[in-house]
């Protein structure tokens, strides 16, 4: 929550120095904003190809089929969500951001003192086919060395992203905002905000309300008593803003649900790094919102857009259980996949960030309906096996 109130005191000094500040200062911030899209741009890929990696080769050996439900669950749950939201957003925010400020192309009003070009070391889907390659490789092999590096690597992007990059976000939109004055569109712009971010809730909960309702209906339960067990984690979760962080309480109410200890241990850990369903709701919604609101031309159809989400649901594997870090590993894809500008990237982050508890509180309780229908999965192949095993 410190971090959307900066986020929001960003914007507002961004505002007000775009429209009383000196040119000079209003540059200072441009200055900030350029060299900080810099680093952000540099350290994306470089996130994925550590997070992806150390994810991948994290996995569960030898659990064999219990893992590969819960993947394929997880990912579909986070695919559909995706095409779900998506759908939702073409179709409603053209009619809910009608007379959106539209921003210029992606030229500031002021030049930066200091333009100083940190080119990334590889591309997004380069980086993704290392970490999928050597992910896999490290998995099957085991090699503890690489292993070893790639969690290391890991750990020293989420020390940069939570030391410098994360603390350096309200100074990169209070720039963005800064120079969006100078140009006269951030009015017309922010009257947008809070319509998108109360549709974008709204598509959590009614994702969450079809999660619970074919889960009952398939483990002939209460949908309503299962999900009002999970509460406690989302609102755990809307406090925390972090899926790792609310782990325990996830576990522990998923167990109440009747999941067993070794399914619920299992699952609700590793679906609290693969399954973002609402993280995807967000970005994916949001991202439309953009398109609308900054004029950047047509939105994507479905059939256009649905390799951007299914990549997506993909990269989310290497959003780190920590604030902001969904979006900070989306934005690669929405630059390479959508053409997104500097601007639009803002935008993208403030918007997200804005409403990044309720998403990572739909992640979480959808664990719990990914543990219930693997744990009435596995109840079904051992009574399938036991009575095999009677017929013989």
């Amino acid at each position: 929550m410190n971090l959307i109130i900066k986020l929001l005191c960003g914007i507002l000094v961004g505002i007000l120095m775009g429209m009383f500040a000196p040119d000079v200062l209003i540059q200072c911030l441009v200055t900030v904003k350029y060299l900080v899209s810099q680093l952000i741009k540099f350290t994306i890929p470089l996130l994925i190809l550590f997070y992806v990696t150390s994810g991948i080769a994290s996995l569960p050996k030898n659990s064999g089929k219990l893992l590969s439900k819960t993947v394929g669950l997880a990912y579909m749950s986070t695919l559909g969500a995706g095409i779900f939201a998506f759908m939702v957003a073409k179709n409603l925010f053209p009619i809910l951001l009608e007379g959106a400020g539209q921003l210029p192309e992606a030229q500031t009003a002021l030049d930066p003192f200091l333009a100083i070009q940190i080119p990334p070391l590889m591309n997004i889907m380069t980086a993704l086919t290392i970490a999928f390659m050597f992910g896999l490789g490290i998995s099957t092999t085991g090699a503890d060395q690489l292993k070893k590096v790639s969690d290391q690597g890991r750990d020293i992007i989420e020390l940069f992203l939570n030391k410098v990059l994360i603390p350096a976000l309200p100074f990169y939109i209070a720039g963005v905002f800064a120079d969006m004055t100078v140009k006269g569109t951030v009015f017309a712009t922010l009257q947008t905000f809070s319509l998108v971010l109360l549709a974008v809730v709204a598509m959590h909960w009614v994702w969450l309300t079809f999660q619970f309702i074919t889960t009952g209906i398939a483990i002939q339960q209460s949908p309503l008593k299962i999900l009002r067990t999970m509460m406690p984690a989302y609102f755990t979760a809307v406090g925390t803003m972090s899926s790792a962080a609310t782990v325990p309480v996830t576990l522990q109410q998923t167990k109440r649900n009747g999941v067993s200890n070794s399914i619920a241990n299992f699952v609700v850990p590793l679906c609290a790094n693969i399954h973002m369903s609402g993280s995807v709701i967000s970005i994916a919604s949001v991202a439309v919102a953009v398109i609308l609101m900054t004029g950047a031309g047509s939105v994507p159809s479905l059939l256009e857009a649905l390799p951007f989400i299914a990549m997506l649901g993909i990269t989310m594997v290497a959003a780190p259980g920590a604030p902001g870090g969904a979006v900070m590993a989306s934005v690669g894809l929405l630059g390479s996949m959508l053409g997104f500008t500097e601007e639009m990237i803002a935008l993208q982050i403030v918007l997200h960030l804005a409403q990044d508890s309720f998403g990572t509180a739909c992640n979480v309780t959808g664990d719990g309906v990914i543990a219930l229908l693997i744990d009435k999965m596995s109840g079904e192949a051992e009574e399938g096996l036991e009575l095999v095993e009677e017929t013989i």
